[in-house]
């Protein structure tokens, strides 16, 4: 967002309308989001909060939960036993540190076509989407909705998620190949035991075989992309905030 706002009363107003938004425009604008919290909360009412700052850009809890609905929208992530909301934060600390070296090194920007090109295949592609008949444009709509979503919304999380994932490629990839039967066996030990739990139908090994291919190539880079962010957290300033504690 490009807005810039001209004083505090300004600021609590993007904050109402623009949810997490506002963190953006406050740093935009210079100001601290602690200096017009109080003015809300004299109002009672909800207020959102920071859980983190990464180098002055600043994550709200409203963008926790809404990378943890997001989650709806990548049925194949990996489970592990760090709560959905760790999890969740940690994925946008890390998102955070990637987009910001890339406004450093900027790529050719993701096409419209290409975000409607692959949220087209994303629709038959959630086993949960078979029984919504995500194919229409009714069924579609319900699932966004059911997952605090609209059509704007996902294909501008999308597009990032799709700028984040050409970045490490393009630093990453080097080296890196993805076998048809590594595809294949990801599909049959992976993809086809989640439909049959879903009781859904699987789409063919050839109309998802892009989309396995890009799992299995986050999983390769991972070791190197972890290397990588630790010496941006290092280098950088990454702060995580406890429930109940101020920003600086």
């Amino acid at each position: 967002m490009t807005i810039r706002a001209h004083n505090s009363m300004l600021l609590v107003l993007a904050m109402s309308l623009c949810g997490s938004a506002y963190a953006q425009t406050a740093a935009s604008a210079g100001v601290d989001p602690s200096t017009v919290a109080p003015s809300l909360a004299s109002r009672g009412e909800s207020l959102d909060h920071i859980v983190a700052i990464v180098n002055q850009d600043i994550i709200l809890e409203s963008d926790v939960q809404e990378e943890i609905h997001f989650l709806a929208f990548e049925p194949y992530h990996t489970q592990t036993r760090i709560s959905p909301r760790d999890q969740a934060l940690e994925r946008l600390i890390n998102r955070t540190l990637i987009l910001q070296q890339e406004k450093l090194q900027p790529q050719e920007p993701i096409s419209d076509a290409e975000v409607q090109a692959q949220i087209q295949q994303l629709r038959s592609s959630i086993p949960a989407c078979d029984q919504k008949n995500c194919e229409t444009e009714a069924g579609w709509t319900q699932y966004l909705a059911e997952h605090d979503f609209t059509e704007e919304e996902l294909e501008a999380r999308w597009r990032e998620r799709m700028t984040v994932l050409r970045f490490i490629e393009v630093r990453f990839r080097s080296g890196v190949r993805i076998t048809p039967q590594q595809i294949s066996e990801y599909y049959q030990q992976t993809m086809l035991p989640e439909y049959v739990k879903q009781k859904a139908t699987p789409p063919p090994l050839e109309s998802i075989s892009k989309r396995i291919e890009e799992v299995l190539l986050q999983r390769q880079v991972t070791s190197l992309l972890n290397g990588w962010l630790k010496t941006l957290r290092d280098q950088g300033s990454v702060r995580t905030l406890q429930a109940g504690e101020e920003a600086p």
